[in-house]
């Protein structure tokens, strides 16, 4: 869940400096710059934890570390499309199909310990999907629909 002190404190200073800057709280902006901080930040991490992200891929997915490579340059785009408000919606769509898309990875690192971050087999397995992927899905998915589709 620390991923989500990106998306949340990207969101409200945004949110604070709209209201500062323009004289109004803008929600939809606000939005969509803190799930463009937090994809280009993740997108950012496959190309710097590219073991670990391999080792979370299901073992029937041949070539390996050329979709960490590709799924880290979608979610860089997809944040940059969030912030173009003509492509925003499909944008927004297309992330929420990409989300439980890659959901099977996380499920897949739960069950094989996977820890990311040091690319071994120490991590803390299926309590980590229950208690924090799980509920981080939901939450980006809800949050992407909201201000990438609801708002628009």
């Amino acid at each position: 869940m620390k991923l989500l002190t990106i998306l949340f404190a990207t969101f409200i200073l945004a949110l604070l400096g709209t209201k500062l800057f323009q004289g109004e709280w803008n929600f939809l902006f606000s939005g969509n710059l803190g799930m463009a901080a937090f994809i280009i930040f993740t997108g950012f991490a496959h190309f710097k934890f590219q073991k670990g992200m391999v080792m979370m891929i299901p073992d029937f997915i041949p070539a390996k570390m050329f979709w960490v490579y590709l799924t880290g340059i979608i979610e860089i785009a997809a944040g940059i499309g969030l912030m173009i408000p003509s492509i925003r919606e499909i944008t927004a769509t297309l992330l929420i199909v990409f989300y439980i898309l890659v959901f099977v990875a996380n499920i897949n690192s739960s069950k094989k310990r996977v820890n990311l971050f040091k690319g071994d087999y120490t991590g803390p397995g299926m309590n980590y999907l229950y208690k924090e992927r799980i509920p981080m899905q939901i939450i980006l998915i809800v949050w992407t629909w909201y201000f990438g589709i609801y708002l628009q």
